[in-house]
């Protein structure tokens, strides 16, 4: 038996399936048929497939999409959803513009 980490096993040739089109990660659009691929490539965690696809890195953090993926990534890795370590959470980050943080060191002085 192989570990979930082991690179060196086979898991076989992508094939393409009919719902390879479905949509998983609603924020960031990423379809089941990209989550395989993904896998298939060499990301056998899920912070690989995060990184590499921004999978649960949208407005939702993954509370829409991320069983969904797991589940995706454990079938074709050929292992049970529980053996894949999940990935690490973050808080939501949104861009600030730099004359809101000028205004508040002007307002500091």
């Amino acid at each position: 038996m192989h570990s979930v980490n082991d690179r060196s096993r086979d898991i076989g040739e992508f094939v393409p399936q009919p719902d390879d089109d479905l949509i998983i990660c609603r924020c960031e659009e990423v379809t089941k048929g990209e989550i395989r691929k993904a896998v298939h490539e060499g990301m056998f965690t899920m912070t690989e497939v995060r990184r590499y696809l921004r999978t649960g890195m949208g407005l939702c953090q993954g509370q829409t999409c991320g069983r969904l993926v797991k589940s995706i990534v454990a079938r074709e890795l050929g292992v049970s959803p529980a053996e894949l370590e999940p990935a690490t959470s973050r808080a939501p980050m949104r861009p600030t513009e730099m004359h809101i943080l000028a205004d508040e060191v002007k307002e500091d002085a």
